[in-house]
């Protein structure tokens, strides 16, 4: 491995362990002295842990031992190795902090504590799986499911859910903890989903400058993205002119900024955040072909050029 990959891969690990930090912060100190069940394979092992009286963290460490060797052959090896990483790492931390929290932080307020703690656990777990981590549990079957389809993967979690939250009901027989279960449930998806997107989210610039040449070069060189030339017409001065497209994300734009201002201060810079983009350097489409769409996919398109990928021309 070189230096990049080494200094890459800790800096996940790192990551995930500052998104299972999170998460479990805001389940032991909220979420259990209240006795919320949620969704996942913590609210299960915390069924267990409330019902039989189980340790929580070992039931959670067991549960998960079983759905990795399920999921083994679907996800791969290294999908696996940093999942039994988030999920040893995640049982350690709820046996040390569930003891230190026998009480939840916000005392007899048990819908503010639903609220702080599903946060919490929504920003820990989006920071994992944007790290190329997971914390176990049903993230393994979300990430089974979402590998080969379009649902997203918070949502794929509230399916999963939904019958765990609704199964405490043999315990407790009470509707007021099904509900709080399920506020948890709702505002931890929507969490989730948006600590993900925003990691995807992209931006388009349409650059127009005399220097085009220049910029478009040091973009690609210092940026590491492709630019795109196109050929217009200024309509007041009947002049051609270069335009150059170019598709980055989020946390790249302030690079491009500084590049394009660098060469040419005067540059015309046109800035549009888009939701996704996808195709070689960015994601990867992920939906189900019928059968003929399989064959209209593989067979020649006739009197059709190729035309490259923006980032690619």
């Amino acid at each position: 491995m070189d230096k990049k990959k080494i200094y890459s891969t800790l800096k996940d690990y790192l990551m995930i362990v500052l998104g299972l930090l999170i998460y479990v912060f805001g389940y032991t100190a909220f979420i259990i002295p209240n006795e919320i069940v949620t969704g996942g394979v913590t609210g299960l092992a915390t069924l267990f842990g409330y019902g039989l009286h189980w340790n929580i963290a070992l039931t959670y460490y067991i549960i998960n031992a079983i759905l990795l060797a399920i999921a083994f052959k679907t996800l791969g090896k290294q999908f696996v190795i940093r999942t039994i990483f988030g999920a040893t790492t995640a049982s350690i931390l709820i046996a040390v902090l569930e003891p230190v929290f026998a009480e939840p932080l916000v005392p007899n307020q048990p819908f503010m504590n639903a609220i702080i703690g599903s946060v919490l656990a929504g920003v820990g777990i989006g920071t994992v799986f944007t790290n190329n981590g997971s914390s176990a549990g049903t993230d393994i079957i979300a990430a089974m499911v979402t590998k080969y389809t379009n649902v997203s993967f918070g949502r794929m979690m509230l399916y999963c859910d939904l019958g765990i939250i609704g199964s405490s009901w043999f315990i407790f027989h009470s509707v007021e903890t099904i509900v709080y279960g399920l506020v948890f449930l709702i505002i931890f998806s929507i969490v989730v989903d948006m600590v993900i997107n925003n990691n995807r989210q992209a931006v388009q610039f349409f650059i127009l400058s005399k220097h085009w040449e220049e910029i478009a070069n040091a973009i690609t060189t210092e940026v590491h993205r492709g630019c795109t030339v196109l050929t217009g017409m200024g309509w007041y001065s009947k002049k051609d002119v270069k335009v150059l497209m170019v598709l980055c994300r989020r946390f790249e734009k302030t690079h491009i900024f500084r590049v394009i201002k660098s060469i040419d201060p005067e540059a015309f810079i046109s800035q549009t955040n888009i939701s996704g983009v996808y195709g070689q350097g960015f994601d990867e489409v992920k939906v189900k072909l019928k059968d003929h769409d399989h064959a209209s996919a593989h067979g020649p398109a006739p009197d059709s050029g190729h035309t490259p990928a923006p980032n690619q021309a």
